[in-house]
C-alpha cells in the first residue's frame, strides 16, 4: 500500500459510531480549500509559502502525494463537515504530524472531528505502521487543544512567539502521540 492511500475497496465514505470518513478527492477538494481558506480556520494554520493558504490544485496535488493522508469527515447519514489529515508522513522514521480543520461550523460540539481524527490515527498506527504521531495548536485555540487531548496527546513542549495573528504573535503548543498510548476516541467526562 502507497502511504496516504487507502486500499480500492475503502475509497467510499465508511460509517461507524455516528461519523464517516473518505479520502479527499472529487468534489471535496473545492470544498475543503475554501474552508482552508475561511479566515476563521486559516488563523489557526500554516501550510508555508506567501499566503499560507492551499488552493485546490494545491491540495489535490497533497492530497495524491504518499507523504500525505487527507480524510473527509461527516455525519454518517449527511453532507460533510471537514477534514483531518496526517502530513509529513516519514516512513524511515515511522512518524507524520496531524491537522483537522471543522470546515461547517454549525456542527460544532457534537465530537465528529475528535472522532474522525481517532480513526485517522487509529490507520496511522495500525495500517501506516507509524510510532509516533505529532501536532501543534497556538495557544489560544482552545478547541484545537481540546481535541488533541481527548485523544490522549501529551504536551511535548512550546514554541515561543512562533504564530502570528493579525498583529499579535503567539506560541505553538507542541503535541505529540506514541502508537502504544493511543486508545482511540473516549467521550469526555463532562460531555464536550
Amino acid at each position: 500500500m502507497i502511504l496516504g492511500t487507502l486500499p480500492p475497496s475503502a475509497h467510499s465514505p465508511v460509517a461507524q459510531e455516528g461519523v464517516a470518513t473518505w479520502p479527499l478527492g472529487g468534489d471535496d477538494v473545492d470544498v475543503t480549500a475554501r474552508w482552508l481558506a475561511d479566515e476563521r480556520n486559516a488563523q489557526w494554520l500554516d501550510f508555508g509559502g506567501a499566503s499560507g493558504v492551499l488552493n485546490p490544485v494545491s491540495l489535490r496535488v497533497m492530497s495524491q502525494r504518499p507523504g500525505h493522508c487527507i480524510w473527509m469527515y461527516g455525519h454518517a447519514e449527511g453532507s460533510p463537515a471537514g477534514v483531518v489529515a496526517l502530513g509529513n508522513i516519514q516512513r524511515r522514521f515511522r512518524t507524520a504530524e496531524a491537522w483537522f480543520v471543522l470546515g461547517a461550523k454549525e456542527h460544532a460540539r457534537q465530537d465528529l472531528t475528535v472522532r474522525a481524527l481517532g480513526r485517522l490515527l487509529d490507520h496511522g498506527f495500525t495500517q501506516l505502521d507509524l510510532r509516533c504521531i505529532h501536532a501543534w495548536t497556538v495557544e489560544i485555540n482552545r478547541g484545537g487543544r481540546r481535541v488533541l487531548e481527548r485523544l490522549g496527546f501529551r504536551l511535548a513542549g512550546r514554541l515561543r512567539e512562533s504564530h502570528t495573528i493579525g498583529d499579535r504573535a503567539y506560541d505553538r503548543l507542541w503535541f505529540d502521540l506514541l502508537a502504544h498510548e493511543f486508545k482511540g476516541y473516549r467521550k469526555d467526562d463532562r460531555g464536550i
